[in-house]
């Protein structure tokens, strides 16, 4: 079976990859994809290469990379006008008062922003690129892990060629008013997403995010804990739980943020003091496994259930991680045992204090949380989840 993976990079991380590696816009297609999986930020290849180890053809697609897609086009012969730079700032920013109003309101307003061009989309090169590498693969299996730039417009495009099993994955509540009927299926580690496609007349399934074993071998020696608390991660709108309860931590600890202030934290926030700057791939998962605690906070939207990425990465390196309590946090992770949980701010300000105090402790809880995510939480157990969709999908047919 032929298995494609179409997936998309934050601007932020294509401007770090190519101020990295000077001239590698210039080069072959090739040299631009290994580049981009050595960072391994994201999900790099980790999809492609555990289908290639159950024994299936697999390859990745950035969509959004210019210059990795117009590599691919100049070399199989289409005419292709030079990207912008990687690092070119592109949309339009909303003021910040305009940004926290219209937050909750996003899976309706998506649609209409899309249309009026302030939602991430693919310009006519981008997508006759995609196009031709759909037509050049020729995929039994179409999984798409961006449905923004990819949207269902485009995807049915895509399913005119060949007729793939279509199959999206999405993390956050989808855009309402869309028809969403061109997947075969759709996958989400958050089963209300689920819920929301099944009412919808969409096949759905739930299948959890993971971490990539071989991550463990590339990576540098495990550096020495010198942060005492860290959160590697994003904060916006989105996130207002999680910006109380920082704003709480950075008050009584010594609170390192890895990522970038955004432009709708007030000048005022005690914040500001605590980023560090963003850190990708490589230098994320040290960032983590710097920390004698790294604490996770869910986004707004995901509710009462745990699935995000943060969860597996810091189990997976080793690192001791304090997350938010969820009703579905054990299906996952032992509470307690395998990751440490806060159900209060007062309650995760009182865990911290023990935790970073208890070496022992953190260092019996990170192992436990770092078996379970070996034994269950790899993505070689979701690429073969996802073959067993498949399968089920094909049957019908």
């Amino acid at each position: 079976m032929r298995i494609l993976v179409l997936n998309a990079d934050y601007p932020r991380f294509l401007g770090w990859l190519y101020r990295r590696h000077a001239g590698l816009e210039n080069t072959d297609y090739a040299t631009q994809m290994a580049a981009r999986n050595a960072s391994l930020f994201g999900v790099a290849d980790f999809y492609s290469r555990n289908f290639a180890a159950l024994g299936h053809s697999a390859a990745e697609i950035h969509v959004n990379n210019a210059s990795l897609q117009a590599a691919w086009g100049h070399e199989h012969g289409m005419p292709v006008e030079a990207p912008e730079p990687a690092n070119a700032k592109t949309g339009t920013m909303l003021p910040a008062w305009l940004q926290r109003a219209v937050t909750p309101f996003k899976p309706v307003l998506r649609p209409l922003a899309r249309k009026v061009g302030l939602s991430p989309r693919l310009n006519a090169q981008t997508e006759a690129i995609l196009l031709a590498q759909i037509e050049d693969f020729k995929p039994d299996v179409v999984l798409n892990q961006d449905t923004f730039h990819v949207d269902p417009a485009l995807m049915r495009r895509i399913k005119g060629v060949g007729n793939p099993v279509l199959i999206g994955q999405i993390g956050i509540a989808p855009s309402r008013g869309v028809d969403w009927s061109v997947y075969d299926l759709m996958m989400s580690q958050l089963s209300a997403t689920v819920d929301f496609f099944r009412r919808l007349g969409v096949r759905a399934e739930v299948n959890p995010l993971a971490f990539e074993p071989t991550i463990l071998e590339i990576l540098p020696p495990a550096p020495a804990t010198d942060i005492d608390v860290s959160f590697v991660g994003t904060v916006s709108p989105d996130h207002r739980q999680r910006i109380v309860l920082l704003e709480a931590v950075a008050d009584r600890y010594d609170l390192k943020l890895f990522g970038n202030p955004p432009q709708t934290l007030p000048a005022t926030s005690r914040l500001h003091r605590c980023f560090q700057g963003e850190v990708w791939g490589a230098d994320m998962y040290q960032a983590l496994r710097r920390s004698k605690v790294t604490l996770n906070s869910h986004i707004d939207m995901a509710g009462r259930e745990a699935g995000n990425m943060r969860l597996f990465e810091a189990t997976g390196v080793g690192a001791f991680l304090l997350t938010d309590f969820k009703d579905n946090l054990h299906t996952l992770f032992a509470p307690d045992r395998e990751v440490a949980v806060w159900r209060s701010v007062d309650d995760c300000l009182a865990t911290i204090g023990r935790a970073i105090g208890d070496a022992d402790g953190r260092a019996a809880i990170a192992r436990a949380g770092q078996a379970r995510t070996m034994a269950q939480h790899t993505y070689r157990h979701r690429a073969a989840e996802i073959l067993g969709f498949v399968e089920a999908l094909q049957a019908a047919r």
